[in-house]
């Protein structure tokens, strides 16, 4: 699962990495470029739950094998796209096999996992994807640029073909705890209007994320022509972003039992933090930016596993719904973060995106200590 999650992540982040490139060989802006994120992000965040209501009473390990094949179709197609209509059709076909893997990846390896390691498991699937962070995309942004952009997809569609096998040669065939009918599922969702902690983790993922990719997006452009690193030292940076966000991985999974208030605390204000020091910290050099870096990408996957585990500890027996909801908000919020940026670097304003990505940021990280946690602490 852990290779999946890397597999997946990293095809979801090449764009990032390759923004520039991909704008100049199709023959487009830097924003058209960035539709490629805000679109890939709203098809998940629209999609998600009804087609993990339409697949819900296959297997598991079925589905996957469906969703992988899907995936490889589909950055082929990537490989393949002659315009920009073509590139972004077949990253809409990537990002519907996303929908359904992210809603199930993690009951897949709650599934696997032993008595009482349902933190460590949900940790390791995250870092999956922070070390699609750390390698996958570098090494994607390295391809792109020695071979063409369309090379780093068509790695990706090689790794894809590879993970079908391991999956269907290693995993085991587990029972589907969660199988409910699909007309269980549907009054389910209805339940879940009236759960408010649950409610309560959506608004502030989407808020969040929509901060953090507000600036993320465009951090490619921000190191070049902001910050002016070069460009090895704009793979280093991503690099070491992706590696805090294992770290991250590694300290939820192992202190969210125990101090998990501090770490959702500290996450909530530390992303904002980072994104509001962008601007002044460019002028400080490499080092300092990726100082912030490290900080920056450690709080976004504390903050994400930490939500995630509030989610199954509210509802430990079906929560194959519930976190399909929160992989399709979190989606809304790449989409929104990616637009707002999008909409920035179009009006000239590519230094201010901290300071924008940082005010929305600011605004739940309040929230989350005004009104989450206080009604977290009262959850028995």
């Amino acid at each position: 699962m852990v290779l999946a999650a890397f597999t997946f992540n990293t095809s979801e982040f090449i764009p990032v990495g390759l923004l520039t490139d991909i704008a100049a060989g199709l023959g487009v802006t830097e924003t058209d470029a960035g539709l490629l994120i805000t679109v890939y992000a709203w098809v998940v965040a629209l999609l998600s739950l009804p087609l993990m209501l339409l697949c819900a009473r296959l297997p598991y390990r079925r589905l996957m094998l469906w969703v992988i094949g899907v995936f490889f179709v589909a950055n082929a197609g990537s490989v393949l796209s002659w315009n920009y209509a073509s590139l972004m059709a077949s990253r809409i076909g990537v990002a519907l096999s996303h929908c359904v893997f992210w809603s199930i990846a993690p009951a897949m390896a709650v599934a696997i996992a032993p008595a009482g390691k349902r933190a460590t498991a949900l940790a390791a699937v995250n870092a999956g994807g922070g070390i699609a962070l750390i390698a996958g995309l570098p090494l994607g942004r390295i391809i792109g640029i020695a071979a063409g952009w369309r090379m780093a997809f068509a790695a990706i569609a090689a790794l894809a073909a590879l993970l079908w096998i391991l999956m269907r040669t290693f995993y085991p065939v587990t029972a589907n705890a969660q199988r409910t009918a699909p007309q269980s599922r549907r009054s389910m969702v209805t339940g879940l209007v009236h759960c408010r902690p649950l409610l309560m983790i959506y608004l502030i993922i989407i808020v969040i994320v929509t901060g953090h990719y507000t600036g993320y997006s465009y951090i490619e452009p921000f190191l070049a022509k902001v910050a002016r690193l070069s460009a090895p030292d704009i793979t280093m940076t991503l690099s070491l972003f992706g590696a805090a966000g294992l770290a991250g991985s590694f300290v939820a999974g192992k202190w969210f039992n125990t101090r998990s208030t501090t770490l959702i605390l500290g996450a909530c204000f530390a992303i904002p933090a980072a994104l509001l020091l962008l601007l002044p910290f460019s002028t400080l050099g490499p080092g300092a930016i990726v100082a912030l870096c490290i900080v920056w990408g450690t709080s976004l996957t504390v903050i994400n596993i930490c939500l995630q585990n509030d989610i199954l500890r509210l509802f430990p027996s079906d929560s194959a719904v519930p976190m399909s909801l929160y992989s399709g908000l979190f989606n809304l919020g790449i989409g929104g973060g990616a637009l707002v940026g999008g909409l920035a670097v179009a009006a000239g304003l590519l230094s201010r995106i901290g300071y924008l990505g940082g005010t929305i940021a600011l605004a739940i990280a309040l929230y989350t200590l005004l009104r989450y946690l206080p009604a977290r602490a009262c959850r028995p």
